[in-house]
């Protein structure tokens, strides 16, 4: 469900309804984000990753005994990016802890997200290529406690420069 842009316009950065902003609804269907978090020595990290949106929770799929997944364990305080790279800027920020969960063979949600980038098809064949026995997955859960959402056409409009925008209509 996607709220009005004039009742999303005025929600304080932080509030979680913005996830029912146009914005987020349309940001939450994009391929890729980025996972921030803690490593084990205390350094931040940042990677790019595929996910599924439920509805309620962000979903990554990851190989269990990866390092991410073992940092993740000590230190589950994340943040994720979604954002756009043309025209003035629309980025979805999240951040909360994650929940996992390890599971024995593929991850419903991790073959969900393979099949939508890959086409059923080609989805399918990575997907028989990798569940071997003993294949463990672990299923990353983000359930935000904190939103963010920049969007400088109908949250922030006057914060964008003047030439900025021009610019972007053409230079009309």
């Amino acid at each position: 469900m996607s709220l009005p842009n004039t009742e999303t316009a005025s929600l304080p950065q932080g509030d979680v309804k913005l996830l029912d902003s146009a914005v987020a609804q349309r940001l939450l269907v994009a391929p890729l984000a980025r996972l921030a978090y803690t490593s084990e020595d205390g350094t931040p990290r940042l990677i790019p990753v595929n996910f599924l949106w439920t509805g309620e929770e962000v979903v990554v799929g990851a190989f269990a005994g990866t390092y991410k997944i073992r940092d993740l364990r000590v230190r589950p305080d994340v943040a994720i990016c979604i954002d756009t790279a043309d025209g003035l800027p629309e980025v979805l920020m999240l951040r909360g802890k994650v929940t996992l969960t390890e599971v024995e063979g593929v991850l419903p949600e991790y073959a969900a997200i393979q099949r939508a980038g890959m086409g059923d098809e080609v989805g399918n064949a990575y997907l028989k290529a990798i569940d071997k026995p003993g294949l463990r997955m672990v299923r990353i859960g983000l359930r935000p406690t904190w939103v963010g959402v920049v969007d400088f056409q109908q949250r922030f409009p006057a914060r964008t420069p003047e030439p900025v925008r021009a610019a972007l209509r053409g230079g009309r």
